[in-house]
């Protein structure tokens, strides 16, 4: 690749999981974007997978977050952490004391939030940045024609954004960003059983229920499962049942936000890429396409055959990946080779 010289590494910063590649190896590291910390001391006591299996299991004074929300750094500090910790861990992987990092970061991000980051990646002492769009990267690992004059729409769900774009010829024609994503799926599931059962779960909690028998349409309803949690009346244990049909009905007005914005992009597509769109079907990525039905159901509404990506949490790495292996992409960086 001619736009870097030397050693450089590859970083999906995910809200939900952060995945690090290299061009020599593909993806080396895959952990969720976890921090646990003392609010004390203010000492990071994990971090990654680590800090994830200490959620709802802390003691007072220990706090498990993520510090990105909606796709973008919202605690500095503790990005900054984390990111440290898998760029050690890229660099032991990888032998360069100082890569230069090709990173992603959602459509339409502020200039601000687009400033932290680089500031972040900066302060960990990388040797050089180069940005992407998250969609540019999707489509690109998705496998779709980016370099061709055909349009291709992807949509890629993920845990804090939802990315919608057409691409063609190399670059964007359209694209929508909808902080509206997998965590407020979760946060769905949360509210509706606290309402019908009186009962509060966690956020890991609701991720499983989600996974196990989450369902877009009732065509692909996944049958029951046992919940454990704690009742908001009695302050005990609660054990109950609950249904696929019901966990649908919560993720309702969520997944409804996410075609609303699917339509709205298919809208303000030109005639002739819309065209293109109807031929060649949606492809979807990120974690969210593997929500059973949910294909079915964007198919359904929008009248556009609807297409899951073979390898859809790792569509962003594999574009990144691609990017930083393969000769023609170098139009679709930014690059930034010292501190603002």
């Amino acid at each position: 690749m001619a736009t870097f010289s030397g050693g450089f590494i590859g970083i999906d910063l995910g809200t939900a999981n952060t995945l690090v590649c290299t061009p020599e190896k593909g993806v080396i590291i895959r952990e969720p974007s976890y921090v646990a910390y003392n609010i004390k001391t203010e000492e990071i006591i994990a971090i990654g997978h680590d800090a994830k299996k200490l959620v709802g299991k802390t003691a007072a004074n220990i706090s498990v977050v993520r510090p990105l929300r909606d796709g973008v750094i919202s605690d500095f500090e503790l990005t900054l952490a984390m990111l440290s910790h898998f760029v050690r861990k890229a660099m032991t992987k990888s032998l360069f004391a100082r890569p230069k990092v090709v990173v992603c970061i959602p459509y339409g991000v502020t200039q601000v939030e687009y400033s932290a980051l680089e500031n972040a990646l900066f302060e960990v002492g990388v040797g050089g940045v180069a940005i992407v769009e998250e969609p540019v990267a999707a489509a690109i690992g998705a496998g779709l024609p980016f370099k061709t004059p055909v349009g291709n729409m992807i949509v890629d769900l993920g845990g804090g954004t939802t990315e919608v774009a057409v691409v063609t010829a190399g670059g964007l024609a359209v694209s929508k960003s909808l902080r509206v994503a997998g965590d407020e799926l979760n946060e769905a599931i949360v509210e509706y059983i606290r309402k019908k059962f009186n009962v509060i779960i966690g956020e890991i909690t609701a991720e499983e229920i989600k996974k196990e028998i989450g369902s877009a349409h009732k065509e692909a309803d996944l049958g029951m499962l046992e919940v454990r949690g704690r009742n908001l009346i009695t302050g005990l244990p609660s054990v109950f049942n609950i249904y696929s049909s019901e966990i649908r009905v919560a993720m309702t007005p969520v997944i409804n936000q996410i075609i609303d914005v699917i339509k709205a992009t298919l809208e303000t597509t030109p005639p002739e890429l819309c065209a293109d769109i109807h031929t060649n079907g949606i492809t979807i990525s990120g974690g969210g396409a593997l929500l059973s039905g949910l294909s079915l159901l964007i198919s359904q509404k929008t009248k556009v055959d609807v297409y899951v990506a073979k390898r859809p949490l790792d569509c962003v790495i594999d574009g990144i990946h691609k990017i930083m292996t393969k000769d023609g992409y170098e139009s679709v960086l930014t690059m930034v080779n010292h501190k603002r």
